[in-house]
């Protein structure tokens, strides 16, 4: 398996909910089988398994070829501010390299994990920000085709003339996506040819293929992309990677960011410098100094792992724990407080300090659905896994038995991703 940390591998929605690695392994030992694991930046789940001899491990502490790593600089982009040096999102560094870079006749990759054009539209009188009729999300505008759309439900509107709150026509486009930066990029690069490679843009059946064919041909000059970019692509010409934001991978409140955050640096900073000759990268960043963006910038997986692993094991959290993630969903908010109340006495009087919630989640409601969240963190015990399972089947049965909540729905993630 390539690539074995991607989190492509993890089926999220609809059921069944499992990850493609770990389905690959269990099918293995069915089998007696080997498989082999492949990636430059480990999970932390596999990295633990190889360190602790479960797995075996082989490491190439030096590229294919010998070719060198690239030269990884960061800047600081809220110093660049108050200098003034920052020319819309791109700092005065990141620019003067891919001048240079195309005059020599190379090629360069912009990696801003956001599509779109800009996630929020904000009136400036009083507040009011365009928010989806069935999400509990702003709404993201898109340039391309002049709307505002839910990246959860696909919902559409028009763009706001006025604002619907108070009737004012001082409307701003607030962020940036991968659209926007695009388009921003040729006011200051006028005579480089540049594309986009997102989910906006692959829709169509070629689009993905065509797209890295002209790149790979050199019909376009700078590639702007979402994580499609940092997705094992090899590009001999490529000799400068920009990440426009890094600090928004680091920001997610979830255990896995930081984690998440080395791997998607680490992998499109891989693009760089593919043959020969050695490429160079550009991180922005408002905190230079984030620890995950020191270990980037040294090439230090080691130190990394060792940090990451000792918080994980300080909180409880995979691989020292295996997780449950129980969402419950209603139509009705008071439904479902009141259905999740039951549910989670169920759970509380068997497990204990090992259920967390119920919560609301960062997105509340999500189709008309309205969300809460309980997780089970338990210790690496098979005996307890299979109690806890048929606790969550007992805990659903009550719920979905009391009068008025057999509509509450359960959605039950093992291992979330």
């Amino acid at each position: 398996m390539d690539e074995e940390h991607d989190t492509s591998y993890k089926q999220n929605d609809p059921a069944p909910r499992y990850n493609g690695r770990d389905a690959a392994i269990y099918l293995a030992h069915l089998h007696g089988a080997k498989v082999l694991l492949g990636t430059a930046t480990p999970s932390l789940e596999s990295y633990h398994n190889a360190r602790s001899g479960k797995y075996g491990l082989v490491e190439m502490p030096e590229r294919f070829g010998g070719i060198q790593m690239p030269e990884i600089v960061v800047v600081d982009a809220r110093q660049e501010l108050k200098e003034r040096k920052m020319q819309s999102h791109f700092t005065s560094v990141l620019l003067e390299s891919l001048k240079e870079a195309l005059a020599k006749g190379e090629q360069a990759i912009l990696f801003q994990n956001r599509r779109g054009y800009s996630p929020t539209l904000r009136c400036n009188t009083c507040g009011w920000h365009s928010e989806c009729i069935n999400c509990d999300v702003s709404l993201t505008y898109h340039k391309w085709r002049n709307n505002l759309q839910c990246h959860y439900c696909g919902y559409q509107q028009e763009l706001n003339k006025t604002c619907p709150a108070c009737g004012s026509h001082e409307l701003n486009l607030q962020g940036f996506g991968t659209e926007k930066i695009e388009d921003e990029l040729k006011i200051y690069l006028p005579d480089a040819s540049i594309g986009r490679m997102d989910y906006d843009a692959v829709r169509t059946k070629d689009a993905h293929a065509r797209i890295i064919n002209d790149f790979e041909e050199r019909r376009m000059e700078v590639l702007v992309g979402t994580q499609m970019v940092t997705k094992g692509l090899d590009f001999e010409n490529v000799s400068v990677v920009g990440v426009i934001s890094a600090d928004q991978l680091l920001q997610f409140p979830d255990f896995r960011s930081g984690e998440r955050g080395f791997q998607l640096i680490t992998q499109v900073a891989g693009r760089a410098g593919r043959r020969g000759k050695r490429g160079k990268v550009i991180v922005q960043a408002m905190n230079p100094a984030h620890p995950v963006i020191r270990e980037v910038i040294d090439s230090d997986f080691q130190a990394f792992y060792e940090r990451e692993i000792m918080e994980r094991k300080a909180f409880e959290y995979p691989p020292f724990t295996r997780l449950i993630n129980i969402t419950l969903k209603h139509k009705k908010p008071d439904v479902l407080n009141r259905g999740a109340k039951i549910f989670a006495q169920v759970l509380r009087a068997k497990l204990g300090k090992r259920m967390l919630g119920p919560t609301v989640p960062p997105v509340s409601r999500v189709r008309e659905y309205y969300l809460l969240d309980i997780m089970i963190k338990m210790e690496r015990n098979p005996a307890i896994w299979k109690a806890t399972k048929e606790l969550v089947w007992e805990a659903t049965r009550v719920m979905q038995q009391e009068e008025g909540f057999s509509t509450v729905r359960v959605n039950v993630d093992v291992d979330p991703g």
